[in-house]
């Protein structure tokens, strides 16, 4: 029966939510580090630079934010149905269906705006050009890349990889619990990947303290 049927997919569902667990762990934790190279400067008595350090780049550096900002927008078309009567098999009933969780036009939606809302907050906190400047200014250099433009350019071919990494791995973690309710017509699971991204973050931060 259909009760028989959960309990036999109970231990598939436990497995699934340690492997999302360690995929957030891993998410959070990942970083891509550029190695920039110091030349050395005497200021009066005193030497300067002459240092190899790198530039920490977060795989997730935007958090759980282009989820909250895409499930907000989504949740505005439903928002306005619980306000207007609308006609059944009209268009403006299509038009409402499509937001419904289970529906796969909202998946495609979800994950649209989860990779450019990760790109639109990666571009306020990341500017490559600023950072070639700071980094010449120091005196400094990515090791085989030019000062000034080239290496402005090679930042930003790195922080759109890097950005659409985190983008999948944000839309794998959000949209798996809403695939999953759909195909095995349980309906909306309770505890999203949202709420696992949040309580993993909480946890780790709370480690690293």
């Amino acid at each position: 029966d259909k009760g028989g049927a959960y309990y036999a997919l109970a231990p598939i569902a436990f497995v699934s939510l340690i492997l999302m667990i360690g995929f957030i762990v891993w998410m959070d934790n990942a970083e891509r580090r550029i190695p920039v190279q110091y030349a050395k400067r005497v200021v009066g008595r005193k030497m300067y630079g002459g240092q190899n350090t790198h530039i920490p780049i977060k795989v997730n550096m935007c958090g759980v934010l282009p989820i909250i900002f895409a499930s907000s927008i989504l949740s505005l078309p439903p928002t306005i149905q619980m306000f207007v009567t609308v006609k059944e098999g009209g268009f403006w009933a299509g038009f409402f269906k499509i937001f419904e969780t289970t529906h796969w036009a909202y998946g495609i939606m979800y994950f649209v705006l989860i990779i450019f809302f990760a790109y639109f907050y990666a571009a306020i906190q990341y500017n490559p050009i600023e950072m070639a400047n700071n980094i010449r200014k120091n005196s400094g250099a990515i090791p085989g890349i030019r000062p000034g433009k080239p290496t402005s350019d090679y930042l930003n071919h790195i922080l759109n990889y890097i950005v659409f990494i985190g983008a999948v791995g944000l839309t794998v973690v959000a949209v798996v619990p809403i695939l999953a309710s759909g195909l095995l017509d349980v309906g909306q699971i309770s505890f999203s990947g949202t709420s696992l991204i949040i309580i993993v973050g909480v946890v780790l931060e709370t480690i690293k303290a």
